[in-house]
């Protein structure tokens, strides 16, 4: 995936407003956070460009570790116990999104999905380099398709609302 992880953050925003009416946050804060916990593996993308110069795939940081977004779940599930309800939500709200960024990546981007304990990617679908730059690839393959039904799911749940 390259455009759609912010619709889905959305969409999933969406959808738990519509079914749980008491949330312990505003129906803007789980948009928000949402959003931002979806795009948030890819924060990595300023050491990639800025520090690290290109010179690792950036599916391989730890942003993209299915480890470390699963250890965050648990440890935000187990915090509604010691702190307040709503930041104990935000916080597991955020790690789900970004772990749905990770599903969204398998689609045809490598996920390392036992790393750092096995090094080898794992991806649905695989995307040929036949164009150069490199993102019309992914754009003129039959899987840009789901990004494009993703992005009609939230523009629809959008005016919906």
């Amino acid at each position: 995936m390259i455009t759609a992880h912010a619709p889905s953050g959305y969409i999933l925003a969406r959808l738990l407003i519509a079914r749980w009416r008491n949330l312990p946050i505003s129906a803007r804060a789980v948009v928000l956070i949402a959003v931002i916990g979806a795009l948030a593996p890819d924060f990595d993308m300023f050491y990639f460009y800025l520090v690290d110069a290109r010179q690792t795939h950036h599916h391989r940081y730890f942003t993209h570790w299915p480890i470390v977004w699963l250890s965050l779940i648990g440890l935000s599930a187990l915090s509604f116990r010691f702190i307040r309800p709503a930041w104990a939500f935000s916080a597991l709200l955020f790690c789900v999104c970004a772990f749905l960024h990770l599903i969204l990546d398998t689609l045809v981007g490598d996920i390392w999905w036992f790393a750092p304990f096995q090094d080898k990617p794992y991806a649905l679908f695989t995307v040929q380099s036949r164009f150069s730059p490199w993102w019309l690839n992914f754009f003129l393959h039959w899987s840009f398709v789901a990004e494009l039904l993703i992005w009609a799911w939230a523009i629809r749940l959008y005016y919906r609302h």
